[in-house]
């Protein structure tokens, strides 16, 4: 089992960039093509998702899977929401590939271990869902959330999202935020600079994000004004300058 199409934009210093749930590879054209101009961008479909969307895989398989995908160079390792999650599993199981760790609306995952298994049983039913109404409809749904509600109608953004209603239910099912073990104390272990980023909107990502920064060594915090949780696609140029100090020419 081996992931599918790494896509390469831009040139400069390696930048690996993960999306978050439901988005693919070809998600935040606009975000990207500002990293692109700094940076030589790669992306990849995360297991459950566009290309990659009749793989299963934890955390920490997916973490693996992506070791065995990328250029063994060194490289800055950058993820939104699920793909947050998947870089700090990738931090923690395989340091030595990253020189830089940069974490949009991420989580270290929940503490409380009821909390927990209530969360595998709501995913549980969201997957089911999915297989039951398919991915347009769900979508919808998705994107209807107060989470999202300052995410702004897109066209071309809706089209690159993942299309596999199997594939996005067993993402949850196999690495979804009620599967990821609360990383607290391990996270001492990321002794890479981390940037930790969260839209100003998104109160609850902004207390993650700060949690992250109490566990995690060399992080640095910052938010994005004007932004909730898909802050890269609601103000790609802010974002792009909070992730990694960039402004679009």
């Amino acid at each position: 089992m081996s992931l599918l199409g790494v896509q390469h934009d831009g040139s400069g210093p390696l930048l690996v960039w993960l999306h978050g749930f439901t988005q693919t590879k070809s998600t935040g054209h606009q975000f990207r093509t500002i990293l692109a101009g700094a940076y030589e961008v790669l992306t990849i479909d995360l297991p459950g998702h566009g290309e990659n969307a009749n793989i299963t895989a934890s955390l920490d398989d997916t973490a693996d899977l992506l070791a065995d995908a990328l250029p063994s160079d060194p490289f800055i390792l950058a993820g939104y929401s699920l793909g947050g999650r998947v870089a700090l599993h990738m931090a923690l199981r395989h340091p030595e590939r990253l020189n830089e760790l940069v974490l949009l609306s991420a989580t270290a995952g929940i503490i409380d271990e009821h909390e927990r298994a209530a969360r595998v049983t709501r995913d549980e039913i969201l997957a089911t869902r999915i297989e039951s109404i398919g991915t347009d409809v769900f979508l919808d749904e998705w994107l209807a959330q107060p989470l999202f509600a300052s995410l702004p109608p897109d066209p071309f953004e809706r089209a690159a999202r993942s299309a596999y209603p199997i594939g996005l239910a067993n993402s949850l099912r196999f690495a979804g935020t009620g599967t990821q073990d609360w990383l607290g104390s391990r996270l001492a272990d990321v002794k890479m600079p981390t940037t930790v980023v969260a839209g100003a909107n998104d109160s609850k990502f902004i207390t993650e994000a700060e949690r992250l920064g109490e566990y995690i060594p060399h992080a640095s915090i910052s938010v994005v004004l004007g932004a909730g949780h898909a802050a890269h696609l609601e103000r790609p140029d802010a974002c792009a300058s909070a992730l990694f100090g960039l402004y679009p020419q």
